[in-house]
């Protein structure tokens, strides 16, 4: 009796390790994800109030009168090549911190442009349903989608010049002036009008001479 005891005691604390270890190897599957969701929320919170605050008018002045009082310091330190090498070595480092940033900004920016034009095909009726995730085609797919679009568009531009070739002809003469648009018209006026101008110029030059 005691034997099954014990060995029903180590049978049991067996299942609850395995049933434990699922649960440990969950939670510590979590914790890197969660911190690399707090990194990323903390970048793109960085990047973005860094990149707005770089294109104020503040960082402007602030980097004008930067330069102005490197400027002015040159003839104090004889434009050495230390003097030279401040301006170039500080320029250098925010320039290329910044790209990370400014990068960071506007692939936030054009994800969620993509995601409104995606919505907007969405509910559109007619609308090519492949053109959602066009961003991610290679160059090569891109250029044969584009290809396709231009070859879908130029059909429909005959389509409709064939449609309103056959209702000029059924309408006549008096159809086809009456679905001029008013800017033929008044473009053809003027010029009439400045030939008539013309002309009589001519005639009074040769009445004058004669």
């Amino acid at each position: 009796m005691l034997m099954q005891e014990t060995s029903e005691s180590t049978m049991a604390s067996k299942q609850r390790q395995r049933q434990e270890k699922p649960e440990e190897t969950a939670e510590d599957n979590a914790q890197p994800t969660r911190k690399s969701n707090a990194i990323s929320k903390f970048f793109d919170h960085f990047a973005a109030h860094v990149t707005h605050w770089a294109g104020s008018p503040i960082a402007f002045g602030m980097a004008l009168c930067a330069v102005l009082l490197w400027a002015i310091t040159g003839p104090v330190f004889g434009y050495s090549e230390t003097w030279q090498l401040v301006v170039n070595t500080g320029t250098t480092i925010v320039t290329f911190l910044m790209v990370f940033l400014i990068q960071q900004n506007q692939n936030k920016d054009s994800r969620a442009l993509h995601l409104k034009l995606d919505d907007l095909l969405l509910a559109m009726k007619g609308a090519d349903e492949q053109l959602v995730d066009a961003e991610q085609l290679d160059e090569d797919k891109l250029l044969a989608l584009a290809a396709a679009c231009t070859a879908r568009a130029r059909a429909q531009a005959r389509g409709d010049r064939r449609k309103g070739s056959k209702g000029s002809k059924g309408h006549g003469n008096t159809g086809t002036q009456a679905h001029r648009p008013k800017s033929v018209r008044g473009t053809k006026r003027t010029v009439r009008a400045s030939l008539r101008v013309r002309r009589g110029a001519l005639r009074v030059g040769k009445a004058a001479r004669h």
